[in-house]
């Protein structure tokens, strides 16, 4: 056994000593920009080796005590053939936490070989993976502070795995952090892990953090962590690791990302229409790849109102350069004979903000919250299919969101903070315009004027927003749209298959709502005494659900107003269904589902 660990080794330090591992990379996407943000480094052995596999290796290296020595062989051979390869963006490197206190990382020579390499630190994702329990938090804290000093930003891997890395996320602050995969494979269907995921992405926005879904295979995960809002994705829907990998994001990514999805909580901007990055770029010129400092200073000299220059090649957006800090570098003795003639790419950013023309106004503030403070003053890059656009200033989009805001509480129920009619009516519209199939279903609560009237306006307003909560959990966040039309009114436009099951269960759960807000007595009887409108003491029922729904198939209405009158009518069967009911059969309320034949001359039919 003992000579089969010396040859092991002995056979390690050969593959170290002649270059023998290599990289492959995987691509990063950001959904916000709908481009590749970077990309991981994973290592590999020598093909037919038993140490190929980098599960195997690094437990070798562990075995042999070289796991150190093989790490920094690991990333040397990364940067070299990410900079050799001319990858654009983010480099992800896994780093244990106790190689960030060595001394072949702290001794300059990572920073070194970066300059050698012409690959700015802000490049560099340090990857943090948890393999290794953390002994020395403190000395972990101080090695990132320097880090950071030096413009790397940090990742921590498999987030959900262990408990360990959640403390890893409270104490170290990193800049990016990786759900494990576990979480999302199957999401789309795992209701559980959706909202696991659902949390860590409020996490993350405390933390001013990006999440990573890492693990991505099918393309119902795909779209289901596209829709939630995650900011970044890798997996093997997106693309394999390669030695040389993908440039641009394969047709298949290209076409998910561009199917037409309906926002659940749509803002301002005209009938139908989100404000997206498209409305905030400028169309600047930009400087080739090739151009030199002079001319970038000649460009800021002739426009006072220039404060960035796109660098472009090909179309493909490269990076951007700011005039206040250009010009400031200039303005030093010697600099402007010293550098005027070399390369514009000297002083520019090479991870400048990039997003696509179709991103919302909402996930380009999300990406700027997140982003190092300089993307503030810098900007953006619009593009479009990956293709230099224009750019875009973050006092444009502040002024944007400002308005949006204004728009956006003028039409939300004050009660509730639910969207009101106007936004009910624009999502009604964009649904129609898609040709989306939906179930339009409006609620409403029966006997409650009288309830409001005798116990007073406060106990009503606790059922209204008792209402409005239990019809947000009823509904599917991820697919269903909640609105509040006013009183004790709601709608819900559904897109879930099992809608019928969701009002149902609506019903019950505000009967048990309504029966924790009376006394014993009012329970025991059912209602109360009071006076009716006619001044007459009478007994009055307890406030129940009546639900009016209606399948909406493409051509089967033209308009919000069609909808609306049709869902208004079921509901008012609704109401006399329950009338004539007992109130303890229909489960304390009652729902009528128009059965008529659609526009499109097939019947609707109820799904069970």
């Amino acid at each position: 056994m003992i000579v089969l660990m010396d040859d092991e080794a002995a056979e390690l330090r050969r593959i170290m000593a002649e270059g023998l591992l290599y990289p492959v990379f995987q691509p990063i996407i950001d959904f916000r920009a709908r481009a590749i943000l970077g990309y991981e480094s994973l290592i590999r052995g020598p093909q037919g080796s038993a140490l190929h596999r980098p599960d195997q290796l690094f437990a070798a290296a562990k075995r042999a005590g070289l796991a150190l020595e093989l790490e920094h062989v690991c990333r040397e051979a990364s940067l070299r053939a990410f900079a050799g390869l001319r990858l654009a963006g983010r480099l992800f490197l896994n780093v244990t936490p106790g190689c960030l206190l060595n001394e072949k990382l702290m001794n300059g020579h990572t920073r070194a070989l970066l300059a050698e390499l012409g690959i700015p630190p802000n490049r560099i994702v340090i990857e943090l993976t948890e393999n290794q329990q953390i002994t020395d938090m403190p000395g972990i804290l101080d090695a990132l502070v320097h880090y950071r000093g030096r413009g790397f930003q940090i990742a921590i891997d498999d987030l959900g795995e262990g408990f360990a890395n959640l403390r890893m996320w409270s104490e170290l602050r990193p800049e990016f952090v990786k759900i494990d995969k576990h979480f999302v494979l199957g999401i789309a269907d795992d209701r559980i892990k959706y909202h696991f995921v659902r949390a860590m992405q409020d996490l993350a926005e405390i933390c001013n953090a990006s999440l990573v879904a890492e693990g991505i295979e099918r393309a119902e995960d795909f779209n289901c962590i596209r829709d939630m809002g995650i900011a970044c994705g890798q997996g093997y829907f997106i693309a394999r690791p390669e030695i040389d990998p993908v440039r641009q994001l394969p047709a298949g990514v290209v076409t998910a990302l561009g199917q037409e999805r309906l926002s659940l909580s749509p803002m301002a901007g005209g009938l139908g229409k989100m404000p997206t990055a498209r409305t905030l770029l400028r169309a600047i010129e930009p400087l080739p790849l090739d151009a030199n400092n002079a001319r970038a200073i000649a460009r800021f000299e002739a426009d006072p109102n220039l404060d960035v220059l796109p660098v472009v090649q090909d179309g493909q957006p490269l990076g951007l350069i700011n005039r206040h800090s250009m010009i400031d570098r200039f303005a030093r003795p010697f600099h402007k004979e010293l550098y005027g003639r070399k390369n514009c790419d000297m002083f520019m950013d090479h991870a400048p903000l990039v997003v696509d023309q179709h991103a919302t106004i909402q996930e380009l503030a999300l990406m700027l919250a997140l982003a190092p403070k300089h993307y503030l003053f810098d900007g953006f890059i619009v593009t479009g299919d990956g293709k230099y656009l224009g750019v875009g200033s973050s006092h444009d989009l502040m002024a944007t969101i400002t308005e949006m805001q204004i728009s956006a509480a003028r039409y939300a129920n004050p009660l509730t903070q639910l969207p009101g009619n106007v936004p009910i009516n624009e999502h009604i519209d964009r649904m129609l315009a898609a040709g989306s199939g939906f179930v339009a279903a409006y609620v409403d609560i029966d006997n409650f004027k009288p309830y409001n009237d005798t116990f007073g306006y406060r106990r009503g307003d606790d059922v209204i927003q008792s209402l409005g909560r239990l019809v947000c959990e009823a509904a599917d966040e991820r697919q269903d749209f909640v609105g509040h039309i006013g009183g004790d009114d709601f709608f819900v436009v559904f897109q879930s298959a099992d809608w019928e099951l969701r009002c149902w269960q609506l019903v019950r759960s505000f009967a048990e709502a309504v029966d924790g807000l009376l006394s014993q007595e009012e329970r025991a009887h059912g209602g109360y005494m009071a006076e009716n409108r006619r001044g007459e003491f009478a007994f009055h029922p307890l406030p129940t659900l009546s639900i009016g729904a209606v399948r909406v198939a493409a051509g089967d209405y033209e308009s919000h107003r069609e909808v609306a009158a049709a869902a208004s009518a079921a509901k008012k069967q609704a109401k006399k269904k329950a009338k004539s009911q007992d109130s303890e059969t229909v489960l304390g309320g009652s729902i009528f589902i128009e059965r008529r034949r659609s526009a499109s001359g097939e019947p609707s039919r109820q799904l069970n």
